[in-house]
């Protein structure tokens, strides 16, 4: 028959080991969690990069025709 100190050290281990459980399941919910807000984090990343992309392609189109249109006016300067 084990005695009433052998069964509470090993009621203390049981809850220890629940304990432990618990943790790994919380921390398993909060990995998840944060591989989700990653994967949104990185989703969101590429469309901002796309759409820097969009506009730098803009603003390097805009800034030709400038440079034509300053073109067209240093000719008609030299013109005259």
């Amino acid at each position: 028959m084990k005695s009433a100190v052998e069964l509470e050290k090993f009621a203390k281990l049981e809850e220890k080991i629940k304990i432990i459980i618990n943790e790994k399941v919380s921390f398993k919910k909060q990995i998840k969690t944060l591989e989700d807000t990653l994967k949104s984090k990185e989703a969101e990343l590429e469309k901002l990069k796309d759409k820097m992309k969009v506009l730098d392609e803009e603003r390097n189109s805009v800034r030709a025709r400038v440079d034509s249109l300053l073109d067209l006016i240093a000719d008609i300067d030299s013109a005259k």
